[in-house]
């Protein structure tokens, strides 16, 4: 029944979200003929302005609604790069812990018990690998956001693991995003601030550390193997 209940106020969320057109203020035109208001509202109300701006961000993300990349523009846009990108972090992994603590609860059980036997070596490769593999996922931003926490929160991994894994794997991408959010006035669309040579750099950069660790593992093994032949002989 709580289940039942949390899914309902869930699509109900969703739906008034939709119904009444709220997407049209998560727009780059929206934030940019908006701009010069709330950073006045900013000005006079400065804690109050960063809690709304976190509440809203919790909610968006919280609930796979479209709209991150936005509000992390308007963090830089509204409390510059440093505080931009601290808010529009925290608030994000935060949204994010909640959207697969969502997942967890509504589907986790009942996606474990039917399918327990696929997924063994999934939720196996998550025990072992699971803090590289959701950082490396962070990084690389060809995956959708939501994506992301929805599917681990069908897995294993803890949450806390979950929770901080993705404040370090998206700090980058957050910091990206609002610096350009200082510069809002160039920018013709969302489309041009990630180049793909940028987009290059945040597979590299996620993909080393899963690639350090096999190949630590694979080191440690064939040194172990081959003391193990010394021994023998």
């Amino acid at each position: 029944m709580k289940k039942l209940v949390l899914l309902i106020l869930i699509v109900l969320a969703i739906g008034a979200f939709f119904f009444f057109d709220l997407g049209q203020w998560l727009t780059l035109e929206a934030l940019k003929s908006q701009q010069a208001a709330i950073e006045a509202y900013r000005s006079e109300h400065p804690l109050l302005t960063a809690s709304l701006y976190a509440l809203a961000y919790i909610v968006i993300t919280a609930l796979s609604l479209p709209g991150a990349t936005l509000m992390t523009l308007t963090g830089g846009a509204i409390f510059g790069v440093f505080w931009g990108t601290l808010l529009a972090n925290l608030s994000a992994s935060v949204g994010a812990t909640l959207a697969f603590l969502i997942a967890r609860f509504v589907i986790g059980d009942w996606v474990q018990a039917r399918f327990g036997d696929r997924i063994g070596p999934i939720n196996r490769g998550i025990e072992q690998d699971g803090a590289f593999y959701l950082f490396s996922l962070r990084l690389v931003p060809l995956f959708p956001f939501f994506v992301i926490n929805v599917v681990m929160g069908l897995t294993r991994i803890k949450t806390w693991t979950f929770f901080w894994v993705s404040v370090v794997g998206m700090i980058a991408g957050a910091a990206v995003y609002a610096n350009a959010g200082t510069q809002l006035a160039q920018l013709d669309s969302l489309a041009g601030i990630a180049s793909p040579s940028l987009i290059a750099s945040f597979v590299l950069l996620g993909l080393f550390p899963l690639v350090a660790r096999k190949t630590l593992e694979w080191l440690k093994n064939r040194r172990s193997s081959a003391l193990t032949t010394e021994a023998d002989e």
